[in-house]
């Protein structure tokens, strides 16, 4: 058992995290309740401000009593983004993984500003890469919203995990050295 207890240490700090990260998230939609929250709709206007700079005239909507935004462009709505589309919670594997595994150096303090922001800049990217699929190929959209999109944003999360844990989370050689 002893063996294990870094691994055990690291999955209970994980979930902990992980689940408390995820009550606040849910108290904060629940708050906003039968409307989008302000990250949903702030993500879906800061993608359709993009899509515009491609020259396509696209406005930002709220469904009615529904936690929804949508970009419209030509009268109908092309793509809609629910609040588990706002990057929120990918923030918050993110985090948990990151304070799970520790170690707490200076580092972090710029690296999880950094690594938010690396992450929500994928997550526009996939909403407006959802926009154009929706848009020129609608057949593909289930596809690759449920799936390529969703592995895109994902390999994000991983490569700053790889990052942190080859990189920023090891001590470095001064310190290693000194211990001995």
């Amino acid at each position: 058992m002893k063996e294990f207890k870094p691994t055990i240490l690291f999955l209970v700090k994980f979930f902990v995290i992980y689940i408390v990260g995820n009550l606040i998230y849910g108290a904060w939609i629940t708050h906003w309740h039968p409307l989008p929250d302000p990250a949903t709709r702030l993500v879906t206007e800061q993608s359709a401000a993009i899509i515009r700079l491609f020259g396509h005239d696209v406005s930002v909507h709220d469904y009615p009593n529904k936690p929804t935004t949508y970009i419209q462009y030509q009268e109908n709505g092309v793509v809609s983004v629910y609040e588990g589309c706002n990057g929120l919670n990918v923030w918050i594997v993110f985090l948990a993984f990151l304070f799970a595994f520790g170690p707490y150096l200076k580092s972090m303090i710029w690296f999880v500003p950094l690594g938010l922001g690396i992450i929500h800049i994928a997550n526009l990217a996939r909403i407006i890469l959802l926009y154009w699929v929706s848009l020129y190929q609608p057949g593909y959209l289930y596809f690759m919203h449920k799936y390529l999109f969703t592995a895109f944003i994902y390999l994000f999360v991983f490569l700053l995990w790889i990052w942190w844990v080859m990189k920023l989370a090891k001590p470095t050689l001064k310190q290693d050295e000194s211990t001995q």
